[in-house]
């Protein structure tokens, strides 16, 4: 199952969260988005879900800061425990066994930031 992790700042727009997941890849074969909890019912987020027809994976802060990340960023480190909310997120909600097959890509704008990983699912 391949899932696309996207971290994002409270301003970030669809063209934003767009853009940084074309430049992680796209969205072929894509079987859900994901972020930390507390941005899953952002506006921008939950209509490009709609767009693509992807459910949204909600995932805890917690979580997050567990997961060690290909690249880091030291304001996303002080702020969620990880070095990079897309990566985590992908990674986590695409199960046991998730590999990073993108790594984090930035909005030209950055207020956005994707990822793409690819687990089992489960």
């Amino acid at each position: 199952m391949k899932v696309a992790g996207l971290g994002f700042r409270s301003n970030a727009s669809l063209a934003s969260l767009r853009e940084a997941l074309d430049a992680a890849g796209g969205p072929n074969g894509l079987a859900a988005v994901a972020t930390v909890s507390d941005k899953a019912g952002a506006v921008a987020l939950q209509a490009l879900a709609q767009e693509l027809g992807l459910p949204i994976r909600s995932i805890p802060a917690e979580m997050l800061a567990e997961i060690q990340t290909a690249t880091q960023s030291d304001l996303v480190k002080a702020r969620f425990g990880t070095g990079s909310v897309a990566e985590a997120a992908a990674v986590a909600a695409a199960g046991r066994g998730a590999r990073l097959i993108a790594v984090r890509a930035v909005s030209r704008d950055r207020a956005a930031t994707a990822a793409i990983a690819e687990g089992d699912g489960e």
